[in-house]
């Protein structure tokens, strides 16, 4: 769905990409409002559902709408809304039993498990800093999660929640990958408009297991999710026509300051040292592969510019 950077205008880019993060923030923070009331399937179905017209209204103003209806791997993107989907009700799980700002750590770890996955799945090679990066998010992922799986006063429901969110962050990894390859013969356009279709229609089967009819405050909230996660969606997208994505990249670590807020003022929470310890190494972990990957951006730019007679 995006376009390649069409000018660089650094200010607007991360006002842009700081919006959509204190939106998708927003959006987690009411997904754990109504999580004691609706069963995760309904709440994914909201969300995925009332984000399809705002991706639509926007693929209209790209004139991108017919990029975004044909596709050459129709099963590349039937797995890819699986898994998306499957992250998703694993995200919305563990909101329902962990703290907003834990979650939020703990999802920190995709790119590294992304990564991991890149080099078993597509073979991309890994160097020994990158080695030394994917060891220090796990340890740091370690860290976070270890307190959820032992002591004595091990608390069961928190124990499931870390570990549906830590799956969801292998399960976006595995996204990651499936939109690397889609993207190579699909136009991004496709690959967010089959998702969202995808992620309604699979989210609705949940209702055969009950579904719970919400008051018109609930409807609305439900509502305001999808809207929520659709604009998010369009303003991170928009983001990168106007900076690199290395550039933005460490902005998204801005959300653990907004979960924190939106943590302790609707629900009374605060992270705890060993999770603000983990989720600092799960960061400088991702921090020194952002850093490799400009460097290595900024090597191949190089040789391009040796190699290629137009440059």
């Amino acid at each position: 769905m995006a376009k390649p950077l069409t000018s660089h205008r650094p200010l607007l880019a991360v006002s842009l990409k700081l919006s959509a993060l204190v939106l998708f923030t927003l959006m987690q923070a009411l997904v754990k409002v109504l999580s004691a009331d609706f069963p995760t399937g309904e709440m994914v179905f909201f969300r995925s559902l009332f984000a399809v017209p705002i991706i639509i209204c926007w693929l209209l103003y790209r004139r991108e709408l017919s990029q975004g209806l044909v596709v050459k791997k129709p099963m590349g993107h039937f797995w890819r809304g699986v898994l998306g989907t499957s992250a998703m009700f694993l995200t919305f799980t563990g909101l329902s039993l962990l703290p907003l700002p834990e979650v939020t750590a703990i999802g920190y770890a995709t790119p590294i498990f992304t990564l991991i996955l890149a080099a078993l799945m597509l073979g991309e090679r890994i160097r020994m800093i990158r080695i030394g990066a994917v060891a220090i998010g796990l340890l740091g992922v370690l860290i976070m999660i270890w307190p959820r799986l032992g002591g004595n006063n091990l608390d069961t429901a928190a124990t499931i929640g870390a570990l549906c969110v830590l799956a969801a962050t292998i399960a976006r990894g595995f996204v990651q990958i499936h939109i690397r390859q889609l993207v190579q013969v699909d136009h991004p356009a496709a690959v967010v408009f089959y998702f969202s279709i995808t992620a309604t229609l699979l989210s609705a089967v949940s209702a055969f297991w009950g579904w719970i009819m919400p008051t018109w405050e609930q409807a609305l909230i439900l509502v305001a999710m999808g809207l929520l996660g659709g604009v998010a969606q369009i303003l991170v997208t928009s983001s990168y026509r106007y900076a690199q994505a290395s550039m933005l990249a460490p902005y998204d670590y801005t959300t653990m300051l907004f979960a924190i807020v939106i943590g302790y003022i609707w629900f009374d929470e605060l992270p705890t040292l060993v999770m603000l310890g983990g989720a600092a190494l799960v960061i400088a972990g991702n921090v020194l592969v952002i850093l490799r990957e400009r460097q290595l951006g900024l090597d191949r730019g190089k040789d391009k510019s040796v190699t290629d007679p137009k440059a």
